[in-house]
């Protein structure tokens, strides 16, 4: 399975998709927001975003969540002052179980430090454990808060994330909801483990929900950093998938640097060049070492495990 053809764009521009059935353009290629919070130093972080925007890429990603607020107050002051107006906006609700209202006051919080009145996309975060589907979807659960910030106008479209399983994201889609937009972890080592690529991806493109892919490189660039592939065949593998949006972390201006360019002098895999990858990668796949958000808790974040009556990661040695 690979996106179709080659990509018809001006010569060392990012290549563009649309997102979905929503009909909207992105850049295949979007700017994630966890990392923001790991540079060293809030105006070094503005400065990556402004440089991300200003080189092309319009899709920009975060969560309430991430780093107590700061990744999001580090993305509100980098849009200020024109920046805003040329972004496709997202960020994600992190109730973890919590009701409707937790759910509204998260998204006050989040257009507050964003610095602005409305999201393009606001997802539900971390589907993680198996219950959550259920408690997503229960009566005044956060569900609920999507469709009352879409009435509302405060959000143009609503999606749900998620890293552990694909049977828990099935469970989502299987209650029919129109999410607007998925997002999956999508690498070439996914193929072989607990495939989001080969359960999920399908069905989404399916129904025409927007796939967004993540943890490229699978989440820490473990991948990369032990030599099991280079981000430029981490990266290509991803984006040569039938997704709307590759996110990637950046966190210094040299990671900027890199991914820009892979990404303007991007060319799809073909299914014989994707297909040599997965099968070069698939015994280093099958014990998740390079996934290990799929089988440990170390991607899990603090309030949605404290919401389940579960103890920190630090307390498991994840």
């Amino acid at each position: 399975m690979t996106i179709e053809g080659p990509p018809h764009r001006p010569a060392g521009d990012i290549p563009r998709r649309v997102l979905g059935r929503t009909g909207v353009e992105v850049t295949a290629m979007g700017l994630g927001g966890y990392h923001l919070g790991l540079v060293k130093g809030a105006r070094q972080a503005e400065r990556i975003v402004q440089a991300a925007v200003d080189e092309g890429i319009t899709f920009l990603d975060n969560a309430w969540e991430y780093h107590d607020g700061r990744s999001e107050e580090i993305m509100g002051r980098a849009l200020a002052g024109g920046r805003r107006e040329r972004v496709f906006l997202m960020t994600k609700v992190c109730t973890h179980g919590r009701d409707r209202a937790t759910a509204m006051r998260q998204l006050e919080q989040s257009l507050r430090r964003l610095r602005t009145d409305r999201l393009d996309l606001w997802q539900i975060h971390e589907v993680v454990y198996e219950n959550d589907p259920e408690r997503h979807f229960a009566s005044g659960g956060a569900v609920e808060a999507l469709e009352q910030a879409k009435r509302q106008g405060k959000v143009r479209f609503v999606g749900f994330t998620g890293h552990k399983d694909p049977s828990i994201h099935l469970k989502m889609l299987a209650r029919d909801f129109p999410f607007d937009t998925c997002q999956m972890p999508l690498n070439c080592f996914d193929a072989s483990f607990r495939s989001f690529e080969t359960r999920v991806l399908p069905e989404v493109n399916r129904r025409g929900i927007a796939a967004l892919g993540m943890k490229s490189m699978g989440g820490e660039g473990t991948q990369v950093s032990k030599r099991a592939v280079t981000a430029e065949e981490a990266l290509r593998y991803a984006m040569s998938l039938p997704v709307a949006v590759t996110i990637t972390g950046i966190d210094s201006m040299k990671v900027l640097r890199q991914d820009l360019r892979i990404a303007r002098s991007f060319v799809p895999m073909t299914p014989a060049e994707m297909d040599a990858l997965r099968k070069r990668c698939a015994h280093q796949a099958a014990d998740g070492r390079f996934e290990i958000y799929k089988v440990t808790a170390k991607h899990e974040g603090p309030v949605g495990r404290k919401q389940h009556g579960f103890p920190p990661p630090e307390e498991l040695g994840a």
